[in-house]
């Protein structure tokens, strides 16, 4: 089966099987997390090229702190996040397996094209490259859920 032909048949598949009202199951959220990752998420071959020291990760932390605790809380694991669990689809903790099974340079097309309909919004023309690669950096080395405490807007 021709490549071309295959996607279209997955993504006519997945919109006839998305159509249905309720949490999908596991062969749909399998088969998802395998199109994002193989086929719908760019940039895989992609090095990070901000190396690992302690000022790279703090850069990522405060990036990160700046555009991302609203969705994803301080820890990246939606902790102190009220409306996480009620999105749909809900916000994935961005220490799960299934985020950090994608390569640095997909998690970094992620943050610069967003994911629609999710509701991660593109980041490319707010962030510079340094900002979202540190933020990637970040990513790879989350603190404990929990372990910041919720982010200040929500806890009161």
């Amino acid at each position: 089966m021709r490549p071309m032909f295959r996607l279209a048949l997955i993504c006519c598949l997945a919109a006839v099987c998305g159509c249905k009202v309720g949490q999908p199951g596991s062969a749909e959220t399998r088969s998802l997390i395998a199109i994002k990752h193989r086929l719908t998420v760019g940039n895989k071959a992609a090095k990070n090229p901000i190396s690992l020291t302690p000022e790279h990760l703090a850069d990522g932390k405060e990036a990160f702190g700046h555009y991302c605790v609203a969705c994803h809380g301080l820890d990246g694991q939606n902790t102190g996040v009220p409306f996480a669990d009620h999105m749909s689809p809900p916000l994935p903790s961005l220490a799960s397996k299934e985020v950090q099974e994608y390569t640095d340079g997909q998690l970094k097309w992620v943050i610069d094209n967003g994911i629609s309909p999710s509701g991660m919004p593109a980041s490319k023309e707010t962030l510079s490259e340094d900002e979202i690669w540190s933020i990637v950096l970040y990513l790879r080395h989350l603190p404990p859920a929990g372990s910041l405490g919720e982010p200040e807007f929500y806890s009161h």
